[in-house]
């Protein structure tokens, strides 16, 4: 049955959870009307855009946890032609008052998109950027327990038995590891020589195989970059990794990239005031997405080596009394100015009109 007995809209707010999702309606002047739980599956989804569509005017939609729990039903709800807005966390005040339930913070969620508080577009959960947010993600993981096998490798070496010790001593990583995994120690070890062996062996084997992971997926991420990102990776000093990260940052916050201004903000580039007294000077940006600074970091360093023009820039503002940091601050905000058009024109597709309206 259609409400229809007002011509307001109305706004929807939606708690997500792995199980279940506690949908809430309110009115435009925040008035519940009604809410239900319904079941994170198909027809859950289903169930909840049936109730949705019985008002006639729906402004928003608010879902908590778009990139996780929320995902599926925020994909429903966007494909249905609804404007849907994340709701990052219920307001902590309301929480302590009231107290915490289900009903209370699909309620608290709706609230929060009718006053404003919510306001950022739901991440993007297919295309090219979670493509590469799933790859590089795996990637990074498998990076990290890499550098864990060898490390523990190299430890155990050190307390190994001293005709271990003297059998590996001075190897390369790639022929440490080669050597290791050849070994044929004993099946059912006895001595701690001989377990330590066979330690030895599963770990060179487990590096090993990270290593293939590794750059199978690195593999992975250049195609996709090749394919859809040619000029990223024309940029000098970007490489893969770096590229998707800076796109994962920029596809993850459609609405920061209404300018270069803003992107330098989201990734920690932009100058922050630290004057004192007759001292004018900027510092560091500890803020921001950390990664995407990171990534702007390597850029930076891969040119003040490699980048004639670089190296020039670096020299003259050595010169001028500024220091090192602070130089790196100017590089990594230059590099963020030079990337942003290149950045929106790759995303445009994946961004969509509602996106761009929004920022304008």
């Amino acid at each position: 049955m259609m409400h229809d007995n007002d011509s307001s809209a109305v706004v929807v707010g939606i708690d997500t959870h792995a199980d279940t999702h506690h949908v809430a309606v309110i009115t435009n002047y925040g008035r519940p009307l009604v809410d239900v739980m319904v079941p994170a599956t198909a027809s859950g989804y289903r169930e909840a855009l049936a109730l949705v569509g019985e008002y006639s005017q729906v402004d928003k939609v608010g879902i908590e946890c778009t990139g996780s729990y929320g995902a599926g039903i925020t994909r429903k709800f966007l494909d249905a032609g609804y404007t849907v807005v994340e709701v990052n966390q219920p307001n902590r005040f309301d929480r302590r008052r009231r107290g915490k339930t289900d009903q209370f913070d699909a309620y608290a969620a709706a609230e929060a998109v009718l006053s404003g508080r919510a306001t950022a577009l739901p991440k993007g959960n297919d295309g090219l950027v979670e493509s590469l947010r799933v790859l590089r993600t795996t990637r990074s993981a498998a990076v990290r327990d890499r550098t864990a096998a060898i490390n523990q490798i190299r430890a155990m070496l050190v307390s190994a038995p001293e005709s271990l010790r003297q059998k590996y001593r001075g190897l390369t990583t790639s022929r440490l590891v080669a050597a290791l995994a050849a070994t044929r120690p004993p099946a059912q070890p006895v001595t701690a020589a001989e377990s330590t062996a066979v330690c030895l062996r599963h770990l060179a084997r487990r590096y090993k195989f990270l290593d293939e992971q590794v750059a199978d997926l690195l593999r992975q991420i250049t195609r996709l970059l090749d394919d859809h990102a040619p000029a990223l990776m024309e940029v000098y000093g970007a490489g893969p990794d770096s590229v998707a990260q800076l796109l994962i940052t920029a596809g993850d916050n459609p609405e920061r990239m209404r300018s270069e201004r803003h992107f330098a903000a989201l990734t920690g580039a932009s100058p922050i005031p630290a004057s004192s007294g007759k001292t004018n000077r900027y510092r560091l940006n500890r803020g921001g997405d950390r990664q995407a600074n990171s990534a702007l970091h390597h850029i930076v360093l891969v040119r003040m080596h490699y980048e004639t023009r670089t190296r020039e820039y670096v020299e003259r503002r050595i010169a001028e009394g500024k220091t090192k940091r602070e130089i790196m601050r100017c590089l990594k905000r230059y590099v963020a100015r030079e990337v942003f058009p290149i950045l929106k024109s790759t995303l445009e597709p994946n961004l969509g009109a509602k996106t761009l309206d929004k920022a304008i």
